[in-house]
């Protein structure tokens, strides 16, 4: 399912970035930076499995992360997007006590590799709510597919639970102009609800370096997860991010 959403993004990213300049202006960003991980808790089964942290237990490394969003504005007030934010994380060490995952058991002592993966894909709409020469408000919705596997592997033992959905998201935008080539920025996604929460906002500055190309400097925060039967995962991540963003 995820790799048919990929491929549809792409289709998609294509047809927004062919639109002629009369339907509004066309843009591209792609972001890179470096994880820094927060806490990183799991149990699978959610009820019955050990609980674990991938980040405490476990010693987490800091992988480079990278996302890209295409853009299309329609007229003035509307503006539509697709969004493309994989995610890895591997951890390595040792548990202190047996863990039971996904009906497998992994001794205490033994080395262990975890490989975490989130990967998230969105259709984004706002709506320019507010907006004048020095401050703009946007507000409107996302539709998130998440595709998210972790597996543990000791040895010969290895397991696996992967999760895939389409989750509904409240999507911000709050741009604040500091200066001609300035500006100050709040971007991003983010809903709670009694099965789970997610939050992925950047606050950044934003360079114009010239009409069509601009630069952005900034910090990212990812955060969420769900408590249920099934699976139990909570995680945060900073990102240090630098950003590229294109406009015709």
């Amino acid at each position: 399912m995820a790799a048919s959403f990929g491929k549809l993004l792409l289709i998609t990213g294509l047809g927004l970035a062919g639109i002629t300049p009369a339907f509004g202006a066309t843009s591209v960003e792609f972001e890179a930076g470096l994880v820094l991980p927060g806490y990183n808790n799991v149990a699978v089964p959610g009820g019955t499995g050990t609980r674990f942290s991938l980040t405490e237990d476990l010693r987490a490394q800091r992988p480079a992360s990278f996302r890209l969003r295409i853009g299309h504005d329609l007229g003035e007030q509307h503006w539509l997007a697709l969004l493309a934010a994989p995610l890895r994380l591997r951890s390595r060490g040792r548990f202190d006590s047996d863990v039971t995952f996904n009906g497998r058991e992994f001794a205490a002592g033994d080395p262990i590799q975890a490989d975490y993966r989130f990967d998230s894909y969105r259709l984004i709409y706002r709506y320019r709510w507010h907006q004048r020469e020095t401050f703009r408000f946007s507000i409107g919705a996302a539709l998130k597919l998440r595709d998210a596997d972790i597996r543990l592997s000791s040895g010969d033992i290895r397991s696996s639970k992967s999760n895939t959905g389409l989750v509904p998201l409240l999507s911000v935008g709050l741009h604040w102009r500091l200066a001609d080539a300035v500006v100050l920025l709040i971007d991003g996604e983010a809903l709670a609800a009694p099965q789970g929460r997610a939050e992925d906002l950047l606050f950044a500055a934003r360079y114009a370096a010239s009409e069509r190309l601009q630069w952005t400097l900034g910090y990212r925060v990812l955060e969420g997860g769900a408590d249920n039967d099934e699976v139990y995962s909570f995680s945060l991540f900073h990102f240090l991010v630098a950003g590229l963003r294109w406009t015709w």
